[in-house]
């Protein structure tokens, strides 16, 4: 009698192989494509075929590359992929080849932005073709109607790059008609307004994406699994909905060649580039529902015969199964929880659930880092887009006792990495608990999960075996006690105590409104120096509190163009629009000056003239942080037993910051020693 493993008795369906297609994948996780910004000069070089061979290794069924330009219309970067001509293949068979050596399958994505993109490779704002000539709303670009001629030259573009995937020895090809790009423009009656054969009917508005699977299953043939997606619902005033998307994809799965199914699999994400609403859902941030596309994933999956893959913040084993178990999809993608924890897969299937570092869908260093030109990362991971340098976890040959002082994320990833290359780690957290200004961080709306990274990083703190010492307070002495080699000083930041003439006014720190430590008057003014999370989270968090049955009056503040300026602009624009709908008054571009018992004193940063705001009985200051590194300055030039202990500054103790700069500071310094 055969026995069932723990694990595949809790994830029967997540765990078990799928067919799509010709091709069989070992399980059910998907790691979909996304941009990375890892590619080295247009092609999949060494820090890319590392990203993915990382997560290939860590048990991942299925790779989906990121989407590889097929024309050199949309090329804006030498960091992404772009498959015009056959230089890109010896680039992919490598990918290949890492991927395939780990047991995962591979496929290649191929996409034409159309409408959606601003400027070229090189900077100067580009043409963009599409059905018609509609403007982009987001990126401010005037369109221009593609002719018959430029659409039989995309089809073969896209048929072209499919053979060379094919060449290249991956798995598959995956046609990108989502988030409202080329494709998809055409199937939207709103955006094609052509009066030819693609545009106008239904049939007329699908023939280009039909044309285009047709072309590109000619050329690689049934020995590839052939992919679509498809926006379930673009959430745009001219976009698809979910009626529409069900619609093409009923139409689509019901195709054939040469006597079998045109299609090997429906992937379903939502969202779309055009409109800002519709763009956050791009990477759903953790103020939105889990598995956000499943319901529209189900609906899709009961209209054809083909495998659906659902996405979409499916950031953890269990929910998964419960995806699946549920027969709303047939595979699931799992990006982010991937990019957190390459090892996810693996870890499920060993029955090590929760040994799992699970995504809080901050944004923080994966998306946010690709908008900012950089490659994707990861706030709890940094090893993650670093999997050629820093992602290799070298064992020491000198075992030497440290001490981590401070238990925020720069030192509790200090103690893991430290620990885990064999030196004997002790932290201490002069707090009764781990977390530092996280703890303040999750009492943010809609950032309770943020919280998760702490327990994330106590299991890995048990499990390299550090020693935690909570409630002391470490000096000069107590180190000189414990005899270190070396000392991590993470000691983090306080708040900033208030700047400007306020002598006459009621001025609250945000730390004391999120500890409700001090009681705040119905008129508010949150002055934010900093453009962060703090500001438009206090904002928020102040207007959706009641006062005796009715809602605050809240004026919001700051010093960038627009607040939250340095978020990452999903979460950033989701909060937005959340102020908009609870009436916050918004004032960009001022500095605080001064405020008396009623009344604001501000700024204005460009002019330099006033800016006066009156009826205001409280002033919650958000001016930033400083650095609490007392203790680094005491143990300046320490020397214990005849020998300088070695001691390093990380995180906000080195100087105020995020938790990105804090937890790959933390993974450098103890790489390192």
């Amino acid at each position: 009698m055969t026995s069932v493993s723990p694990a595949a008795e809790r994830f029967p369906t997540l765990l078990s192989p799928l067919a799509i297609g010709p091709v069989t994948v070992r399980n059910r996780i998907v790691s979909t494509g996304h941009a990375t910004r890892l590619a080295d000069d247009q092609r999949a070089g060494p820090r890319l075929r590392a990203y993915h061979r990382a997560r290939a290794a860590g048990g991942v069924g299925l790779i989906v590359t990121e989407a590889s330009f097929i024309t050199t219309e949309g090329s804006y970067s030498g960091a992404q992929l772009v498959n015009t001509d056959d230089s890109i293949i010896p680039s992919l068979t490598a990918l290949a080849d890492e991927v395939h050596a780990e047991g995962a399958a591979l496929f290649g994505q191929l996409l034409h932005l159309g409408l959606e993109q601003s400027h070229r490779l090189d900077g100067t704002r580009v043409a963009a073709p599409g059905p018609s000539p509609v403007d982009s709303e987001r990126y401010h670009t005037t369109g221009r109607a593609m002719s018959v001629d430029e659409i039989h030259d995309v089809t073969e573009a896209f048929a072209a790059a499919a053979d060379r995937v094919r060449r290249a020895g991956l798995d598959g090809v995956e046609v990108a008609a989502s988030h409202g790009y080329l494709l998809a423009q055409f199937l939207s009656p709103e955006i094609n307004r052509r009066t030819d054969e693609y545009g106008g009917s239904f049939d007329r508005r699908l023939r280009f994406l039909v044309e285009v699977l047709q072309a590109v299953r000619t050329r690689i043939g049934h020995g590839l699994a052939l992919g679509l997606r498809i926006s379930g619902d673009e959430h745009t005033t001219d976009g698809l909905d979910g009626d529409l998307a069900v619609e093409v994809c009923r139409a689509v799965g019901a195709l054939e060649a040469d006597g079998r199914p045109l299609l090997d699999y429906v992937n379903v994400p939502i969202g779309s580039s055009r409109q800002i609403a519709g763009a956050v859902h791009i990477v759903s941030p953790m103020s939105t529902d889990l598995a956000i596309s499943v319901p529209i994933a189900e609906r899709i999956s009961a209209e054809i015969d083909q495998p659906v893959l659902a996405v979409g913040r499916i950031n953890h084993p269990a929910l998964a199964e419960q995806v699946l178990a549920s027969g709303a999809a047939q595979l699931v993608g799992m990006t982010r929880a991937l990019i957190v924890d390459p090892e996810m897969p693996a870890k499920t299937a060993a029955g090590e659930v929760d040994e799992i570092r699970q995504c809080i869908a901050c944004n923080q260093a994966c998306i946010d880092r690709f908008h900012r030109g950089h490659g994707i990362s990861c706030i709890q991971h940094p090893e993650t887009g670093r999997e050629t340098g820093l992602g290799i976890r070298r064992p020491t040959s000198a075992p030497k006792r440290v001490l981590v002082v401070g238990g925020g994320p720069a030192g509790m990833k200090a103690a893991c990495v430290a620990a885990e290359r064999g030196h004997t780690v002790t932290l201490v957290e002069r707090d009764r608990s781990l977390g530092g200004q996280v703890r303040l961080a999750e009492r943010l709306p809609r950032r309770s999960e943020f919280g998760g990274i702490i327990p994330n990083f106590e299991h890995e703190l048990a499990r390299a075996g550090v020693e935690v010492r909570l409630g002391v307070a470490a000096d000069r002495s107590l180190i000189e006690v414990c005899e270190p080699d070396v000392v991590i000083v993470a000691t983090g930041a306080t708040v900033r105590p208030p700047m400007g003439e306020l002598a006459e006014a009621r001025v609250v720190d945000a730390w004391q409104v999120l500890r409700d430590e001090v009681e705040v008057g119905p008129n508010v003014l949150v002055a934010d120096a900093r453009c962060d999370w703090i500001g438009i989270g206090v904002a928020e968090h102040l207007a959706i509190e009641r006062l005796g049955g009715r809602r605050r009056s809240v004026t919001l503040a700051s010093t960038g163009h627009i607040a939250g300026e340095t978020l990452p602009r999903y979460v950033r624009d989701l909060a937005l629009g959340e102020l908009h709908r609870l009436e916050v008054t918004q004032i960009p571009l001022v500095r605080l000056f001064g405020a008396d018992a009623d009344t604001v004193y501000l700024q204005h940063m460009a002019s330099g003239l006033p800016v006066i705001v009156e009826q205001i009985d409280t002033v919650v200051v958000c001016q930033g942080h400083t650095a609490v590194d007392e203790l680094a300055h005491e143990l300046d030039g320490l020397v214990l037993g005849g020998r300088a202990v070695d001691v390093h500054v990380i995180g906000d103790a080195r100087a105020p910051r995020t938790v990105e700069e804090a937890t790959l500071e933390a993974l450098e310094v103890a790489s390192a020693i």
